[in-house]
């Protein structure tokens, strides 16, 4: 693997279209972009059989996908898988896929700094799929952004129509594999070569010998996830307010004789419908809850593991020496947002803490950072920085 220096790589990649400022504007989440040499020198730092190691673990999430000439042509298994799994495959025409492999492989999950010109806490994972000869998991479409690395052998991409919930998909496979795949585009990627794909194309990739592609891809919650979420925040807070207080309560709509009977009034729907909006109207309660939400860690039941040492005494973290090399790097699988106000808060794993604003921002923008850059720390940070050092959300780097 190469070294690609301390900075983001993005103004190489977007200079053929105008920069990172256009991409944004022009191309993110509305049309593909192909990066030709987006990582130049760029190999997996996982081999193969590393990543189907990776699948025989139980905690973690993958799947293998085998295609054949009769219906329902792409079969789906997910794992964890037995070594007896991978033995029985045939020479081509498969794929494994495991995700989260950022949270698991240091040199992977280095990879996401390339892409701090988006939000953090936007990024979902870095899946890897390593790929046969011909294999495929078929014609289908996302609905998340996502970058895909070529890191080894060379996939062919074929890109289609956009495409919606109303899209016709093939019945009997367990995927969801698009039915009549309309291909308007088609690259050939080699390793370091990365294509760039909106939320809601159709695209097929097909391995040219072996392969492996790293997909980068951005969290994406459906409106009925938010909503869910909020109103289980809500009714905690609500179970919490024993009289309930201060909370938003339904009234009706001035009412006549005639609303008594029949259908249910418009009115009563409009009176819902404000009632709910005027709960939303709460800035500050939305973007707390929102914070909350989007630092939730992939998977919140799994411990973080913070591997100590087993031959060394413990400290609390406050007895530990900090010395302005000290170097601080967020746990692979932790997120971490910043909010303004006064006091300002972070946001890290799902929980809000009050801190100062240089604190949280310096904190929310480094996957690492030397002690030093935080400069003197208010007594609140200094406590904030303990508490994430205990609970493994940050580590201390060698």
């Amino acid at each position: 693997m190469p070294d690609l220096g301390e900075h983001s790589m993005s103004e190489q990649w977007f200079a053929d279209c105008g920069g990172l400022d256009n991409f944004l504007a022009e191309y993110w989440q509305r049309k593909p972009l192909l990066i030709r040499q987006a990582l130049p020198g760029f190999s997996s730092p996982l081999e193969a059989d590393e990543l189907a190691g990776l699948a025989l673990e139980e905690d973690i999430e993958s799947r293998l996908i085998v295609e054949s000439k009769a219906s329902p042509y792409w079969t789906l298994q997910c794992g964890p898988f037995a070594e007896e799994s991978f033995q029985s495959l045939p020479a081509s025409h498969w794929t494994l896929l495991v995700q989260a492999v950022d949270q698991w492989v240091p040199e992977v999950h280095d990879l996401l700094r390339h892409f701090d010109f988006l939000p953090q806490w936007r990024v979902d994972d870095i899946m890897i799929s390593y790929a046969a000869d011909q294999g495929s998991v078929g014609p289908h479409f996302d609905q998340y952004d996502v970058f895909l690395l070529q890191a080894d052998g060379q996939r062919r991409w074929r890109l289609g129509q956009h495409c919606d919930a109303n899209t016709p998909l093939l019945k009997g496979p367990a995927l969801s594999i698009i039915d009549n795949f309309e291909q308007s585009e088609e690259w050939l990627l080699e390793p370091g070569d990365m294509l760039y794909l909106p939320p809601g194309l159709a695209h097929w990739g097909i391995a040219e010998g072996e392969c492996m592609t790293y997909s980068v891809g951005f969290r994406a919650p459906r409106a009925s996830e938010l909503i869910g979420d909020l109103a289980t925040e809500l009714l905690s807070k609500s179970s919490g307010n024993g009289s309930g207080t201060g909370e938003l309560i339904y009234r009706d709509p001035t009412l006549t004789a005639t609303m008594a009977k029949g259908v249910i009034d418009d009115s009563f729907i409009d009176e819902v419908k404000n009632l709910l909006l005027r709960q939303l109207d709460d800035k500050e309660q939305l973007a707390q809850w929102f914070a909350r939400f989007m630092t939730t860690r992939k998977y919140p039941d799994l411990d973080l593991e913070t591997e100590p040492d087993d031959d060394a005494e413990e400290h609390s973290p406050s007895s530990i020496h900090f010395d302005g090399d000290t170097l601080l790097t967020r746990h692979p699988a932790s997120r971490f947002a910043a909010l303004a106000g006064d006091p300002a808060n972070l946001a890290v794993d799902g929980e809000l803490y009050p801190c100062s604003q240089a604190f949280a921002t310096r904190l929310a923008d480094s996957r690492s950072l030397q002690i030093s850059e935080l400069g003197t720390l208010e007594v609140q940070d200094q406590a904030l920085l303990d508490t994430l050092l205990d609970n493994g959300s940050l580590l201390i780097d060698g």
